[in-house]
């Protein structure tokens, strides 16, 4: 029997097609990395949440301390790393434990090197930017892809795992420096990262090149996820939903668990349709042209921020203040009350003073940091100390007195200088913005009937003005004492046995109008 040269055509190609066909279902099997659905986005978030709210648990609850933490989740990171990188394919428990294990190691790298060794969030964000690039820059002339839906070979994933330890750095020094040292907030940057993370989805629609979507995406899921963490965690006096860092971690920790579980037993992040024709024969200079496009973007908008808010800053500190010498006061005073607290043994009480103390230095950096960078780098370390000892679950009370009293005394050695801080200063401008604060709370909590908190804020503010008068006093004393009229009125109306909203609205009012007069 004879086969003709058409028949022999035929089968050399069915041939060819099984063998291409089998070459796709090896790739499929071998890869080590999810498909790209909702549930891939969902638990990225979920795990950067974790990333930010476990690392605070271990930090501070369990009093593990910045550097033993990251000791710690590094040894935890690199074993299962090793698992990930033992496996034959994609298994979804051990590629998400390395994901929130990651989240959590890459995020305590950068939280290093700001609070241990004293460099600056702008430096760590140009150092792991140009680290990121390198990485992708390496991968991409290597391997002449980007994609993840290659990952399957050791080389791929050493490039894959590589650049999501410096994304998650990347966030990390990125949303620190807008939400905390630019005094944006993490409410504020989570909804910005929302705003271009949509931007960035109508630009693929519109046919912005994916690969290059899917990675600004995941580099942006990181402060979306921490703004996240950071507003179910702090207590609700500090603008969060006060669940903490400990139920905070728990909830998202069950709830990635529950999608692991579907996604295991689904396989719908296995069996997805992939979009490799149009990442394969992808024109490259259009991907150059719009990846140098998007470069130039973020980095017009993120230098333009930057200095805008940088300025902004700088427009609302004193121009004649070089150090923080008369800026302490309200820190020393919390950390004073949390040690008679922790004398005490109140401990609870010790813990809500830590929960206040965290707030309003966080709230105070932009300006404190804008006056003196490095002696703020100073004092946040000691305080952290602080939040970690009388935070942890087991408080020991000789380490929390420990604690505290070596923070006080890099504060006091900060502050010290009040007395002689008259400077260049002829008046009182720009000096009186505390207690413009502690005024403006106190009429909140009248206006809400809660003359509770009045009382106590009324005793803030004689201690902190009392503190202020030999510098303020020689500076303009005919100006302080106007005001000191105003507040005596002030705490004469709060703290009467049976207070009266009326006189208190009104006392509290026209010191204002005097206070804001002379802060101008």
């Amino acid at each position: 029997m004879t086969t003709s040269k058409k028949e022999m055509s035929s089968l050399n190609g069915n041939l060819a097609g099984l063998e291409q066909t089998y070459s796709g279902q090896r790739r499929k099997i071998l890869s080590k990395v999810p498909e790209v659905t909702i549930f891939f986005w969902i638990i990225k978030v979920l795990c950067t949440t974790v990333g930010e709210t476990f690392a605070d648990f271990l930090n501070f609850n369990l009093g593990f301390g910045l550097m033993n933490t990251t000791i710690i989740m590094g040894v935890a990171f690199f074993i299962v790393l090793f698992l990930q990188f033992s496996v034959r394919k994609y298994v979804p428990g051990i590629y998400w434990l390395t994901v929130v294990l990651i989240s959590v190691f890459g995020t305590l790298v950068t939280d290093n090197m700001t609070d241990n060794m004293g460099i600056r969030l702008e430096v760590s964000t140009i150092v792991f930017s140009v680290l990121l690039g390198l990485t992708f820059l390496f991968w991409y002339l290597s391997e002449k892809t980007l994609s993840i839906h290659s990952i399957y070979t050791i080389k791929r994933e050493v490039f894959y795992w590589l650049t999501i330890l410096f994304t998650f750095a990347l966030g990390t020094a990125v949303g620190d420096l807008y939400s905390e040292q630019l005094g944006f907030g993490y409410l504020k940057t989570g909804l910005t990262v929302i705003v271009i993370i949509a931007c960035i989805f109508l630009a693929w629609k519109m046919k912005l090149d994916g690969i290059l979507a899917f990675w600004i995406a995941y580099i942006l899921t990181r402060p979306l996820g921490a703004s996240l963490g950071d507003y179910l965690s702090q207590p609700k006096a500090n603008g969060g939903l006060g669940l903490g860092t400990t139920v905070t971690s728990v909830i998202f920790l069950l709830a990635i668990l529950l999608i692991i579980i579907y996604l295991a037993v689904s396989k719908i992040d296995i069996t997805a349709t992939r979009n490799e024709t149009v990442e394969k024969n992808g024109n490259k200079k259009n991907v150059l042209v719009q990846t140098i496009a998007a470069l130039c973007i973020f980095l017009v908008l993120g230098v333009g921020s930057y200095i805008w808010r940088s300025n902004y800053i700088a427009s609302q500190s004193n121009t004649a203040q070089t150090t923080l010498a008369g800026q302490l006061q309200g820190f020393i005073k919390i950390e004073n009350d949390m040690l008679k607290a922790v004398n005490s043994n109140d401990l609870s009480t010790a813990k809500k003073d830590a929960d206040k103390l965290e707030h309003d230095w966080d709230a105070a950096e932009p300006k404190l940091r804008a006056i003196d960078g490095t002696t703020w780098t100073k004092i946040d370390g000691t305080i952290d100390v602080v939040l970690s000892s009388v935070r942890s679950s087991s408080p020991d009370v000789n380490k929390s007195k420990s604690a505290l009293k070596d923070s006080l005394k890099v504060l006091d050695g900060a502050n010290k200088s009040a007395s002689n801080s008259t400077s260049s200063a002829t008046t009182l401008s720009r000096q009186l913005t505390d207690f413009v604060k502690i005024e403006n709370d106190m009429l909140k909590a009248v206006n809400s009937n809660d003359f509770s908190t009045a009382k106590k804020d009324a005793d803030d503010l004689e201690h902190q003005w009392d503190t202020q008068e030999p510098r303020l006093r020689a500076i303009d004393g005919t100006t302080w004492t106007k005001i000191d009229g105003t507040i005596d009125v002030v705490l004469a109306s709060i703290r009467s046995s049976n207070p009266e909203a009326s006189k208190c609205k009104s006392a509290l009012n026209h010191s204002l109008s005097v206070i804001n007069a002379a802060n101008k």
